[in-house]
């Protein structure tokens, strides 16, 4: 029975963000087209993720393990772990002020309608190609330029293992904070991999816990950069909270 509970709640996720795309597609297609439009084009997307987290039964509570602020005139490289659909949705609900940027999967512009926008609003990367892994640091940089702040999921995917806390981290976004001199804003989203896994037999509506973990400037070496925000958000994730 309570399987067929999580099919029947995952199953009005996936008709909820359905629909949301379809409703949010045209202005979110059409406002893109140039890049003066962006901002305005991200406040569809932050409509379409809020809609889609909200609506799915989710909640969150920030928790600021720094004194340091987010500020809105500043490009920042974001980062966090990485284990859920969900994470995707939560940089957009926490930086109104920030147009945001992903770097995703080519593989994902192949779905009708999302994919039409998708190839839009993010920057995609071939992983089984070597020039458009390397391509990937100058085309944000470039997005960046224009105003826009780049997500990346430093682990580089999900790891297979559901036992592991946390993957190895992959250079990428502390190659393109050093090399362009952006700031890394550093996060931890905690419950997720219970509420919302890749396996669709488990999963529950909740809160999430985000701990806001620190500012990282880019004056230090990049395996230091890499090695300070891993060891910052392993001890988050760890941390046992009421």
């Amino acid at each position: 029975m309570k399987v067929l509970l999580v099919y029947a709640w995952r199953f009005w996720m996936v008709i909820l963000a359905t629909i949301l795309t379809l409703i949010f597609f045209l202005p979110v297609y059409l406002l893109s087209i140039r890049k003066e439009g962006y901002k305005a084009c991200y406040f569809f997307i932050r409509l379409w993720a809020m809609g889609i987290f909200y609506g799915t039964g989710f909640r969150y509570r920030i928790i600021n393990k720094t004194d340091k602020k987010i500020d809105k005139n500043q490009a920042y490289v974001i980062i966090s772990n990485h284990t859920s659909l969900m994470d995707v949705m939560l940089p957009c609900i926490l930086f109104p002020n920030h147009p945001l940027c992903y770097v995703g999967k080519k593989e994902l512009e192949k779905i009708p309608v999302f994919g039409s926008v998708y190839r839009r609003v993010c920057v995609m990367v071939d992983r089984k190609s070597a020039r458009s892994r390397a391509d990937v640091y100058r085309r944000c940089a470039e997005r960046m330029k224009d105003g826009q702040s780049v997500v990346i999921f430093p682990e580089g995917g999900v790891p297979d293992d559901t036992n592991v806390i946390l993957d190895d981290f992959k250079d990428g976004a502390f190659i393109l904070s050093t090399k362009h001199q952006f700031p890394i804003a550093v996060y931890t989203f905690k419950g997720l991999k219970e509420m919302f896994p890749f396996d669709n037999k488990k999963g529950y509506p909740g809160r999430v816990d985000i701990f806001f973990n620190d500012i990282l400037m880019p004056d230090s070496p990049l395996k230091e950069l890499k090695d300070k925000a891993h060891e910052e958000i392993r001890l988050s994730l760890l941390e046992k909270l009421k």
